[in-house]
């Protein structure tokens, strides 16, 4: 398993998770500009499996439609509530539980509400941890947005992320913490998200 985290805008990520062994790729949250995750794919001879929007929002998922038109046989890969505002077809329905491989990699989504009603993450492999606008380095996405919900993003935090292995590493959607990526342990003695003892104290966090 590989991932490629790559800058995009002023402080979005986007991801390229690939297979070296049998050169298949997936590019999560194509937004903004995905001329170096196509520059990436190319540059390492992969064939591109999916497009995978973790949320509808125009700066994770706005380059999709590019990214289909220079590899059209991969298959747009979204939640459905969230799948159908994105403009595109989805060709992948995802939820709790869903699982899909590429080449020897394991992809393993949780649908977790609150920054968007159709919000999700990715297990990859059991080593990885994409959480897109769910949970950043030191912090959680915003609830004030249209279809954001601070209750749902509360119990999608602590019911949700909190029982995940301390191993894996937080690979988040916006470059908002003191570092681009940490694991999951070190996120739950320190993020403040995490560290809310019940919604009332999650709801005062600044």
């Amino acid at each position: 398993m590989a991932i490629e985290q790559i800058r995009v805008g002023f402080d979005n990520f986007s991801y390229i998770i690939y297979c070296p062994n049998v050169e298949e790729a997936a590019v999560v949250d194509p937004g903004y500009d995905a001329s170096k995750a196509l520059e990436f794919i190319s540059s390492k001879n992969l064939e591109l499996e999916y497009i995978i929007n973790t949320h509808y929002h125009n700066d994770h998922s706005g380059e999709g439609q590019r990214v289909k038109n220079s590899f059209p046989s991969a298959e747009i890969v979204a939640s459905e509530i969230d799948g159908t505002k994105l403009g595109v077809k989805v060709d992948v329905i995802v939820s709790n539980g869903n699982h899909l491989k590429l080449g020897e990699i394991s992809l393993d989504f949780l649908l977790t509400p609150g920054h968007t009603p159709g919000g999700i993450c990715i297990i990859v492999d059991d080593e990885a941890l994409l959480t897109g606008d769910t949970l950043f380095i030191g912090d959680c996405g915003r609830t004030d947005l249209p279809g954001g919900s601070p209750s749902q993003m509360y119990r999608t935090l602590h019911e949700k992320i909190m029982p995940l292995p301390d191993h894996l590493i937080v690979y988040p959607g916006h470059d908002y913490g003191d570092k681009p990526f940490d694991t999951l342990g070190n996120q739950k003695q320190t993020n403040k998200t995490l560290l809310a003892k019940n919604f009332e104290e999650f709801s005062k966090i600044p």
